[in-house]
C-alpha cells in the first residue's frame, strides 16, 4: 500500500468523489496525495477532497497500470472447476474489495452477510452475495457493490454474479474480524 505519496496528475482522469459517489474528472496538473492503494484502486486527496481512481487509470498518478487482481485458477486443461474451487476463488475476490475510506477489505470488516455459489444448468456458476455497508447512507454503496460484482464475474467459471445491499442486521464494529479491529486500532 502506497501512503501519502505526493504526485501531479499527468492527464485528466475520471474519479469518484468519496463519500458522495459523484463522478468527476480531475484535471491534468492537479497536485494530489495518494492516500492508499487497495484492491487495484487508489484513494487520493486533491485540494482536501478524497477521490477514488480505478487501477486502469493509475498512469495518471504516476503508478503502473496493473491487471485486475486475478481470482482465476491456473489453467485447468479444459476441465470444469468444482463448486469448492469456485467458492475459494469467490472469497479471494471478496477480500480484494474495499471501501475507499477504510484500509480493510469488506470480508474482514464483516460486511459480507451471505455468499452462495450455485451451479447453472448450462454450465458455470452463479454467485449471490448479500452485503451491507458500515453506514446505510453511504453514497459509495453502489460503487462498492459494482466493484464486488465486477470482481466476481471476472472469475473463470462464474457466469453470473448478483450483489444485494441489505440493512438487516445493522452493521456494527463487533462484526469485524480481530485482525481488522487490530489494524484499525480498536484493540
Amino acid at each position: 500500500m502506497t501512503e501519502n505519496k505526493k504526485v501531479v496528475l499527468s492527464r485528466d482522469v475520471e474519479a469518484i468523489r468519496v463519500p458522495t459517489g459523484e463522478q468527476v474528472v480531475l484535471a491534468k496538473g492537479e497536485e494530489a496525495s495518494i492516500f492508499q492503494e487497495l484492491g487495484n484502486n487508489y484513494t487520493i486527496i486533491v485540494q482536501g477532497n478524497m477521490f477514488m481512481i480505478e487501477g486502469k487509470n493509475a498512469d495518471a498518478i504516476g503508478e503502473q497500470v496493473k491487471e485486475k487482481p486475478s481470482s482465476q485458477c491456473p489453467p485447468t486443461q479444459n476441465r470444469q472447476l468444482t463448486q469448492e474451487e469456485i467458492e475459494k476463488k469467490v472469497w479471494e475476490a471478496l477480500k480484494n474489495c474495499y471501501d475507499p475510506e477504510i484500509p480493510v477489505n469488506i470480508v474482514e470488516l464483516g460486511l459480507v452477510y451471505d455468499c452462495k455459489v450455485e451451479p447453472l444448468k448450462d454450465g458455470g456458476f452463479k454467485v449471490n452475495v448479500k452485503m451491507t455497508l458500515t453506514a446505510p447512507g453511504c453514497a459509495m454503496g453502489p460503487m462498492i457493490a459494482q466493484d464486488v460484482q465486477n470482481k466476481l464475474i471476472s472469475i473463470d467459471g462464474v457466469n453470473e454474479a448478483n450483489v444485494e445491499l441489505v440493512w438487516e442486521p445493522t452493521w456494527s464494529q463487533e462484526m469485524m474480524s480481530e485482525s481488522a479491529k487490530l489494524q484499525l486500532g480498536f484493540l
